[in-house]
This record gives structure tokens, C-alpha cells and sequence, in this order.
């Protein structure tokens, strides 16, 4: 087995391409912190290499994120062996009966229904795959008086180019196509 790494926009981050599927159509997992990582025996293992503080896992991808005290070069070898370990021998990548829920209601007021439904879309057929490809992940949080809230994972949590690509990106594509859109905020 091979895995490829890509860098990603956020130093802070790289992408591991395992050659096969990791989540495949379900959505996206993200692990914020070891305590979420115990729903899948990939992600705690991955936790338990000193210096990673978030793993996530995409359609045929896996970003792990680390501190800024850790190198790279240092943790990339033991992340690599994990991954490998867990794929070849066939583990299951979630523990039985765990379900990928999404963040939560999202909060918007049911009177901007429709509203909320074209800007989800947008977000689900335009930016998300965009994002995805960096090794990270947009997801709608809210919308409420022309204020749009999107939550932030993988590699563009803790990016420093995420709010560049919020303002100049996700906000100008939202408020071309929706004109009751004023604003995109970052929610944690």
C-alpha cells in the first residue's frame, strides 16, 4: 500500500491520500480533539502520535492537523505506519453504531427557509468540492439577518488563509447569488 501526502493551504495541516476510500459517499468525520476521536479506531490512533491535534476524514482522504512545536518530518513516518496498519489489516473505521451526525441545527429563522436551501446548495455544489480539495470542509451553521455562519473543518480550521477565502471567496460567490446575503462570519 501507498499513501501520497499533499501539503494543504494551512502549514499546519497535511492531506494523506491512502489510494482507497475513507469515508467514501458518507459525509465527512471530523475529530477536533482526541475525546471525538474515540468513535473511530483510525482517528485514535492517530491522536495518540504526539503533536496531532485534529484528523479528519473526507471521501478518499485524511487531513491531520499538529502543533506548531512538532515537525513534520518528525511525524509524518509513525502517521503513515498508522494509516497503513489500519488499512491493511481491514479495520472498520468507525466503531459499530456510530453515525455521522452534522453540526447541529443549523439556526435560522424558518421564515428564510428558502433562502437557507440556496445558499446550502451553493455551498454543497460550488465551494465544498473547491475546499475539499485543500483537505478541508465548509458546512452551513446559520443564517440570520443577511449574516451567513459557516463552520470551518480539516485543513481550513486554523488556516490562515480561511478568512481570505471566506471573504474573498464564499462571501462574494453568496452575495452575487443571493442578494439578501451581507456577510460570511467563521463560527467555531
Amino acid at each position: 500500500m501507498f499513501i501520497q501526502t499533499e501539503d494543504t493551504p494551512n502549514p499546519a495541516s497535511l492531506k494523506f491520500l491512502p489510494g482507497r476510500e475513507v469515508t467514501g459517499s458518507a459525509p465527512p468525520v471530523d475529530f477536533p480533539n482526541q475525546q471525538a476521536a474515540e468513535a473511530s479506531p483510525l482517528a485514535a490512533a492517530l491522536f495518540a502520535i504526539d503533536g496531532v491535534t485534529s484528523v479528519f476524514f473526507g471521501a478518499d482522504y485524511i487531513v491531520v492537523s499538529k502543533d506548531e512545536a512538532c515537525e513534520w518530518q518528525l511525524i509524518k513516518p509513525a502517521l503513515l505506519t498508522a494509516m497503513m496498519e489500519h488499512f491493511i489489516a481491514e479495520r472498520p473505521l468507525m466503531v459499530e453504531g456510530f453515525t455521522a451526525g452534522d453540526m447541529g441545527e443549523a439556526d435560522f429563522d424558518e421564515a428564510d427557509a428558502e433562502t437557507v436551501a440556496i445558499i446550502k446548495q451553493i455551498l454543497d455544489t460550488r465551494v465544498r468540492p473547491a475546499v475539499a480539495q485543500d483537505g478541508g470542509d465548509i458546512v452551513f451553521h446559520g443564517f440570520s439577518d443577511g449574516i451567513v455562519s459557516l463552520h470551518m473543518r480539516g485543513a481550513c480550521a486554523g488556516c490562515p488563509s480561511a478568512t481570505a477565502t471566506l471573504k474573498q471567496g464564499v462571501e462574494n460567490l453568496l452575495k452575487h447569488y443571493v442578494p439578501s446575503v451581507s456577510e460570511v462570519r467563521a463560527v467555531i
